[in-house]
C-alpha cells in the first residue's frame, strides 16, 4: 500500500507537537512557553498559535495522537480474540506499550490533568473527542466477544470501563517499577476481574448495581458521561431524582 502523503501544513504541525512535546518533558509543562516552542521548532510564534492556540491545545494534539494509535495498534488483539478477558486485557497493555515513551512527561503534566478546572482534565469538555475515541474502543471490545451482555448495559460499560483504565492511567503514572511491571500485571488482573463481572451482570439481580454504578458517575462527572443516555433517566421527572420501583 503507498504511503499516504503528509502536507507541508501536517507536517509544521506535527513538527510543532513533537518539540512541544520534548520540551514539555525536558523543563516541566509550567516552565515552557509557545514562544520557546516556536523557536525549537523553527517557526514563527505567529505560525505556532495558528496550529494551536495554546499549550492546552498541544495537550489535546497529544492526546488524540494517542488514542488514534492506540485505536490502530487494538486491531490485531480485537481481530483476534473472543475472550472478554483477553480482550481487554490486551487493549490495555497495548495502551500502556504506546504511552511508555511519555511516562516521564505524563508525571510532569500530571497536576495540571488532575486539576477538574483544567482543560487538560480527561473530564474536560475540551477532551472529549480522545474520550471518546478511547470508549470506542472499550464498545467494540464488548460487542466482539462472546460473552452475553445485557441489552441495558450495553451503553453503559463501555464507560464504566474507560474510567477503570483511567485508574489504571493514574497507577501508572507513579509506577516506578523496571519497565512499569506492576501496570501491566495490574491491567491483566483487572482485565480478569471486569470479564468476571460483566460475565455475573447477565444476572438480573446484579444488573441494577451496573445502573446505579453509572448513575453515581453521572451525577458526579457529568462531563464524562454526556455523550451517553443515561438509563436512570427513564424513572426521572425533568430536574427530580429518579423514581425506583419498589
Amino acid at each position: 500500500m503507498p504511503e499516504k502523503n503528509i502536507s507541508k501544513s501536517e507536517q509544521t504541525r506535527a513538527l510543532i507537537l513533537e518539540t512541544a512535546m520534548r520540551l514539555f518533558q525536558e523543563r516541566g509543562y509550567d516552565k515552557t512557553t509557545m514562544r520557546a516552542i516556536a523557536k525549537e521548532a523553527g517557526v514563527s510564534v505567529g505560525n505556532a498559535y495558528y496550529y494551536f492556540e495554546g499549550k492546552e491545545h498541544l495537550i489535546q494534539g497529544f492526546y488524540d495522537r494517542i488514542a488514534a494509535e492506540h485505536q490502530a495498534a487494538v486491531r490485531e488483539v480485537l481481530d483476534r480474540e473472543t475472550d472478554l478477558e483477553a480482550r481487554l486485557a490486551g487493549v490495555l497493555k497495548t495502551w500502556l506499550d504506546i504511552a511508555t515513551p511519555y511516562h516521564e512527561f505524563a508525571v510532569q503534566f500530571f497536576k495540571n490533568a488532575a486539576d477538574p478546572d483544567s482543560p487538560l482534565s480527561p473530564f474536560s469538555p475540551e477532551s472529549e473527542h480522545a474520550r471518546e475515541e478511547a470508549i470506542s474502543v472499550h464498545r467494540e471490545v464488548l460487542h466482539g466477544a462472546r460473552t452475553k451482555v445485557a441489552p441495558e448495559l450495553r451503553e453503559v460499560l463501555p464507560e464504566l470501563m474507560w474510567l477503570a483504565q483511567m485508574g489504571l492511567v493514574l497507577y501508572w503514572v507513579f509506577d516506578r517499577t523496571e519497565g512499569r511491571e506492576r501496570s501491566y500485571r495490574l491491567a491483566e488482573r483487572g482485565a480478569r476481574l471486569t470479564a468476571r463481572g460483566v460475565s455475573l451482570a447477565r444476572f438480573r439481580v446484579l444488573r441494577p448495581l451496573v445502573l446505579e454504578v453509572h448513575e453515581l458517575f453521572t451525577d458526579f462527572l457529568p462531563g464524562m458521561t454526556k455523550a451517553l443516555p443515561d438509563p436512570a433517566a427513564k424513572g426521572r421527572p425533568p430536574g427530580g431524582t429518579p423514581v425506583r420501583s419498589r
